[in-house]
């Protein structure tokens, strides 16, 4: 029998596209490195100010509630709903992969996520499977998640029927999704949090909290060997 699994917590909102990107590489080590990852959807607006990912944030506590198998796809679905849009030129539309986009450079990625210029031209990307970035940069998936039916297409695409789909959403003002909201949040503050993505390793007794997505080098000191990004596709599950 072998070691039991570390637990990794990690923090995030999809309103943060480096949240996204420590999502995507803790998905892939989870096996490899042999963690029980949690993820903690959390509220950026309880740590920082001005977010619009409070009803989607919501949601996700509610399927963290009620299907927490589902977490991972739905998640990733209301990211792929955020962050839709790319500047003219800093995508080519030959269908780049989310290894690329886990590799791109941090400064060119800050301006990518901003409005294209004049705010009506964007760059369409092949849409992408999960090893491929999703229809993320898609101009045809331009949408607000702060709209119901946004967070039902986006839980429906990430394998929900419609009605459990439904069934969540109109959870997400009941008192038991609003308050497991804030305590994680609270949880996250607790830890240190400034910002967002936190990860918060439980390893030998000792809880180590990282800030950040280019973090991973550090936890991978904490736990097993780092392999980049892009681990050996044979042991990870993406």
């Amino acid at each position: 029998m072998g070691p039991l699994p570390r637990t990794v917590e990690l923090f995030y909102d999809v309103l943060s596209p480096y949240s996204w990107l420590g999502f995507e590489i803790l998905c892939r080590y989870q096996n490899i490195w042999n963690i029980n990852l949690q993820l903690r959807p959390s509220l950026i607006t309880g740590i920082m100010k001005d977010s619009g990912s409070l009803s989607a944030m919501r949601f996700l506590t509610a399927v963290n509630l009620e299907h927490p198998e589902m977490l991972e796809k739905a998640s990733r679905e209301l990211w792929m709903r955020v962050w839709s849009r790319v500047s003219v030129g800093l995508w080519e539309s030959s269908g780049r992969t989310l290894d690329d986009f886990l590799t791109f450079p941090r400064h060119v990625f800050r301006v990518m996520i901003l409005p294209p210029p004049g705010g009506s031209t964007v760059l369409p990307v092949t849409p992408l499977s999960p090893h491929r970035l999703p229809a993320v940069f898609s101009s045809s998936q331009n949408e607000d998640i702060t709209e119901p039916q946004s967070i039902l297409a986006a839980a429906e695409k990430a394998g929900m029927s419609a009605e459990q789909a439904q069934g969540l959403l109109e959870k997400i003002a009941t008192p038991k999704v609003k308050n497991q909201l804030k305590e994680t949040t609270e949880a996250a503050c607790r830890y240190g949090a400034f910002g967002l993505p936190i990860t918060v390793a439980h390893v030998d007794g000792q809880t180590h909290m990282l800030f950040g997505s280019d973090r991973m080098e550090l936890l991978a000191h904490l736990l097993e060997k780092w392999m980049g990004p892009i681990p050996p596709a044979v042991n990870a599950r993406l």
